[in-house]
């Protein structure tokens, strides 16, 4: 489209593998919890209200979505330095690969639980002051949360900054990132709009969390891996024998 090929059967998986760290950045012990506090206060209503009517939660729909586009415009931006910097040296493009994968077996050994990176479990949370119950205030709270919670979903964010300094595109690069924080600014909004029927869900999400980080470890160690043998290539090329169709996307 428009002369550019944005996706394709090679960053399909890598798009797939950054909406899987959307979500499980959403599911981190320093993002769930505080996510209904969060709408409460972005909406200038109380949790009991959220909880219980449905008029306040639509209330909350729209302080959501600026608090989602805050959060997408830090890591847009992430997204657009990491790829700037992967095509700078793009004639190191061997060595990049090289070195974005070993970060993504590093970060996914974190997940497994193989050791734990110390700095990557703690948070920095910024105060956006009194902005509660407008739009504005909560963009501005969207863009301190994203800067404040970076160490706490460093290793997810980090492997899908490594992914997109890896393309040679700043325009497909910076996808990468948009995919990112769709999965993890969407379910700010389901939560929003029907917090009383995710509650049991929330809960169960959060006493499986050690699986589930566990499962999204293995999934990065094993994307790591194929960037270092070469496998995400062959891959793509698979993807493009088994479903030609995807060679028409872009």
């Amino acid at each position: 489209m428009f002369g550019i090929e944005i996706i394709d059967a090679a960053l399909l998986p890598a798009m797939t593998v950054a909406l899987l760290a959307g979500i499980i950045s959403f599911l981190s012990p320093c993002v769930l919890p505080v996510v209904p506090p969060y709408l409460a206060y972005m909406s200038g209503i109380t949790l009991q209200e959220l909880s219980n009517s449905g008029q306040a939660r639509a209330r909350a729909v729209v302080p959501a979505l600026c608090f989602v586009l805050g959060l997408s415009t830090v890591f847009l931006i992430l997204g657009f330095a990491a790829s700037s910097a992967g095509l700078a040296f793009l004639q190191y493009q061997s060595y990049l690969n090289t070195f974005a994968g070993i970060v993504v077996m590093i970060f996914g050994a974190h997940f497994v639980g193989v050791y734990r990176i110390g700095f990557l479990d703690r948070e920095a949370r910024f105060d956006a002051g009194d902005r509660g119950g407008s739009a504005f205030g909560a963009y501005m709270l969207g863009l301190a949360f994203a800067f404040g919670w970076t160490p706490c979903i460093g290793p997810q964010l980090g492997a899908i900054l490594s992914l997109a300094a890896s393309e040679a595109s700043v325009v497909r690069g910076t996808a990468l990132l948009a995919v990112y924080a769709i999965g993890l600014g969407v379910p700010f909004l389901l939560v929003a709009a029907f917090l009383p029927r995710l509650t049991g869900f929330m809960a169960w999400m959060k006493r499986h969390m050690e699986r589930i980080e566990r499962i999204m470890g293995l999934l990065l160690w094993t994307i790591g891996l194929l960037m270092l043998s070469g496998g995400f290539s062959a891959f793509s090329f698979w993807l493009l024998e088994m479903f030609p169709a995807l060679g028409q996307l872009g």
